[in-house]
């Protein structure tokens, strides 16, 4: 209880600082490539549920709905503005809303695509899948997308295991000096 009150309060506390930010990357976004400004990823929420998760879009309209890597040539669909809004995860905020609705919290395990079978499996074995995604995570600042899923998904169930209040304010310190770092971003 004491953690979705926190998660609320956070996010709207961000939404309303950051409008000026979010309605700048956004024009930003529809002014260098044709498209929305937005992309609704379908991700895999608690219990495994499908929800609509937005991002702003770093990638040309009409890429594949795969995870980056798996693409061939990542660099042929990623904008240039998307490589700079990937390296320094502000592509990541129009996720407050998200938070704010109940779909994800600021730390979790990060959703799933809906199509990464092999992570879902492995979470849901291991019981992670009873938790709300979060915008960051245990896994996040311990590498990131230089993760193999196997390593993300242990330690996702490490986060299952120790989450705590203070663990959290901890994930989301070293979140920030990730993201200011530009650490483990492959794309």
């Amino acid at each position: 209880m004491a953690k979705r009150a926190f998660d609320i309060l956070a996010a709207l506390l961000g939404l309303l600082l950051l409008w000026p930010l979010l309605l700048g990357l956004g024009l930003a976004v529809r002014l260098e490539s044709p498209g929305p400004a937005l992309h609704w990823s379908r991700r895999v929420g608690r219990f495994n549920r499908i929800f609509a998760m937005p991002k702003f879009r770093t990638m040309r309209t009409g890429a594949p709905d795969v995870a980056t890597h798996l693409l061939q040539d990542p660099a042929a669909w990623i904008t240039p503005l998307g490589r700079f809004l990937r390296r320094t995860s502000l592509d990541e905020l129009p996720q407050l809303w998200s938070v704010l609705k109940g779909d994800m919290s600021l730390v979790g395990p990060r959703p799933a695509l809906f199509n990464q079978d092999d992570l879902v499996a492995l979470r849901t074995a291991s019981g992670v899948d009873r938790l709300r995604p979060g915008l960051t995570g245990w896994a996040q600042i311990n590498g990131r997308d230089e993760l193999p899923i196997e390593e993300k998904a242990r330690l996702d169930a490490d986060y299952l295991a120790r989450r705590s209040f203070v663990l959290d304010l901890a994930i989301l310190w070293r979140t920030a000096a990730a993201v200011l770092g530009a650490r483990g971003v492959r794309h």
